[in-house]
């Protein structure tokens, strides 16, 4: 896909300091450019020789290594002593030189970067948000976890492991990914791979303004932490666990196998939610889907609404998809988790601007962002570098005809779909709030249970 009228460019060309890189490199340089700077390296206090690799410098490898898909840390110092990076020089250090400053910096400076593009990219998407999705919530949230664990024994020293051998694996991201953006809102590395998704959940969300969607898989299943949420003034939806006891306290529509009202979570008297929520069930061919909310009013969150907001849940697999297979997080650079850490930072930041680059163009191409390809755009970049070619503006122009905007293959909700005159109102007097009382269950590692 390359444009005729661009002005052609030789292989040479790339060591030139002024060349336009591609829109990518472009950010981070700028971004990279903003961070504060740390003392000169010179001036350290200490015994040894002064450090002649700037941190920034390191970082901006360390980035640049991730979007071009280099599969090692020795990519880092080829990069760093070889090559030399945009306005750097290259540096005379050796490739344990480099091992041991990613092993001791820490991953303080990447994760503020992270957050200060984050913050950058959220304020340039602002036109392209999907503001349609649960109109009513302040944000649209999906709460997960992705393990790191199948891919961790690929790397030498775990190849002879065992497979159960849990104390050799790097452990497991939970993630807060926001919809309406396409854009990781909070991550959090967790060490050990087998810890039960509850323990860190109230701390992913506690920063979450009032009001907000939070969709989470059962294995979020719990009555405090429903009861919690609710507390808190944010809205969620579940799936309904199967062998759940409740008792229905209202019933808005029943007509075969759908079902729309308002129940108590737990029939016994020793395990009971403290608010009411609401339960709708239908069934589409074989398949039966039962969900909960506390958004108890269905005028305000059709059946249909609920079984299409919960599919969205799946937009966090297909972003730690992204991270995983297509940024190559699975080919981890070393054995320590420092370095694994820094290189998943770096892959998390790469992975916003990625996705800021499909929104964008979704937006302005007026398609779905599900319907361009995040695959293609990483596989193209590395050509559109060497013209200096926009690839927002190409995609928009010529997407369709490259396969980069293409229907997507995303599977497409079906749900009943109840008239609002067929609803029984909600009783005034009825009861929705009452006295709780939690099993006191050991939630073991792995576990799913309440």
């Amino acid at each position: 896909m390359k444009n005729s009228s661009a002005p052609k460019r030789t292989l040479a060309s790339t060591d030139d300091r002024s060349q336009i890189l591609d829109s990518i490199e472009r950010f981070l340089q700028e971004a990279l450019l903003r961070l504060e700077r740390g003392p000169v390296e010179q001036d350290r206090p200490g015994p040894g020789r002064p450090r002649i690799l700037p941190a920034l410098c390191l970082w901006a490898g360390l980035l640049v290594c991730v979007l071009r898909g280099f599969d090692s840390q020795l990519a880092l110092w080829r990069l760093l002593t070889w090559q030399g990076l945009w306005f750097y020089p290259r540096f005379p250090v050796s490739d344990q030189a480099i091992y041991k400053r990613l092993v001791k910096a820490g991953t303080e400076p990447l994760e503020r970067l992270f957050a200060q593009i984050s913050t950058l990219l959220r304020e340039r998407l602002a036109p392209f948000r999907q503001r349609h999705l649960a109109p009513w919530a302040s944000e649209v949230m999906a709460l997960d976890e992705t393990t790191l664990d199948p891919v961790a024994r690929r790397l030498p020293a775990l190849r002879q492991a065992a497979v159960g051998a849990a104390q050799l694996l790097p452990g497991k991201l939970a993630g807060l990914f926001d919809l309406r953006c396409q854009q990781w809102h909070r991550v959090q590395y967790i060490a050990e791979a087998q810890q039960n998704e509850k323990v860190v959940a109230r701390d992913m969300v506690k920063d979450l303004p009032r009001g907000s969607l939070i969709l989470a898989d059962l294995g979020y299943f719990a009555f405090q932490w429903f009861d919690d949420l609710t507390d808190m003034g944010q809205y969620w939806i579940s799936r309904l666990r199967a062998k759940t006891s409740y008792t229905v306290q209202h019933v808005y529509y029943k007509s075969g196998t759908t079902f729309d009202g308002i129940i108590w979570l737990g029939a016994h008297r020793a395990d009971r939610a403290a608010h009411a929520v609401r339960l709708v069930c239908f069934q589409v061919g074989r398949n039966k889907y039962r969900y909960i909310t506390n958004v108890l009013d269905p005028k305000i969150l059709s059946i249909r609404d609920i079984a299409a907001l919960y599919a969205r849940r799946w937009d966090f697999e297909m972003a730690a998809k992204l991270i995983k297979r297509d940024l190559n997080l699975h080919l981890l650079w070393s054995c320590k988790t420092e370095v694994i850490l820094l290189q998943i930072w770096a892959v998390l930041i790469i992975a916003q601007i990625l996705h800021a680059l499909q929104m964008e163009i979704a937006g302005k191409a007026g398609v779905d962002p599900f319907e361009v390809s995040l695959p293609l755009l990483i596989a193209y970049m590395p050509m559109w570098a060497y013209s200096g070619q926009d690839p927002v503006a190409l995609v928009v122009e010529r997407g369709r005809e490259g396969g980069f905007i293409r229907p997507s293959r995303r599977t497409k909700i079906r749900a009943p779909e109840i008239p609002d005159d067929q609803l029984a109102p909600l009783p005034p007097e009825l009861e929705l709030v009452r006295k709780p009382r939690y099993a006191q269950r050991k939630c073991g590692r792995g576990s799913k249970r309440g």
